[in-house]
């Protein structure tokens, strides 16, 4: 899955009708530019796209105080919203994404309810221990991993990276379940957008 999809669904989302430029500047603003590759000329690329395809509706507004062509504003179809919520499910879910899936998830988190936002996560916990224990089962030679040699350390690399993503998920679990952050319908959720 790419990041930038959820990205900008999810920036759309949360001013219920924005351009680009306003995508643009919310990416930025959480660093999107810095961890995924939502960079200016793939965050248009990607609303003209989500548009072509349904997910985006496109409305022309006031024309350009810079003397160029109108300013176009987007907003969710129900297939974008029905998009949007599919790709954040799986950027929470799923043990094997970049980084920049899982942090664009974590970012829309509180757009679902606490009790579906705790089950999507223990289950990234469940396929994280399951990847783990499949990888030591099938790749640890009989006599350990030094018999691999150096190249043992990618299996060290790759558990110490699936312990690591356990652990942070178990507290980040934690901390939903002991009440941090306002989620869906639970009152007004921290947006973190700049305004229009």
């Amino acid at each position: 899955m790419s990041a930038i999809r959820l990205l900008v669904l999810g920036a759309v989302k949360q001013h219920g009708r924005a351009h680009g430029y306003q995508v643009r500047g919310d990416l930025e603003y959480w660093g999107a530019h810095e961890w995924s590759h939502a960079k200016p000329g793939s965050i248009y690329h990607a609303l003209k796209q989500l548009a072509k395809q349904g997910f985006l509706r496109a409305h022309e507004s006031a024309p350009s105080t810079a003397g160029g062509p109108p300013r176009v504003e987007y907003e969710l179809t129900a297939r974008g919203r029905e998009e949007y919520f599919a790709l954040l499910r799986e950027a929470l879910t799923t043990y094997d994404q970049g980084r920049d899936v899982l942090s664009a998830g974590i970012g829309f988190i509180v757009d679902l309810p606490r009790a579906e936002a705790v089950e999507l996560l223990r289950r990234r916990v469940a396929a994280l221990e399951a990847w783990r224990a499949t990888v030591t089962e099938e790749y640890t030679p009989e006599g350990g991993l030094e018999q691999l040699g150096h190249i043992g350390e990618i299996m060290h690399f790759w558990t110490h990276s699936a312990d690591a993503a356990r652990e942070w998920t178990l507290g980040l679990i934690g901390r939903i379940e002991a009440g941090a952050y306002a989620f869906a319908g639970e009152g007004e959720p921290f947006v973190g957008v700049l305004e229009k």
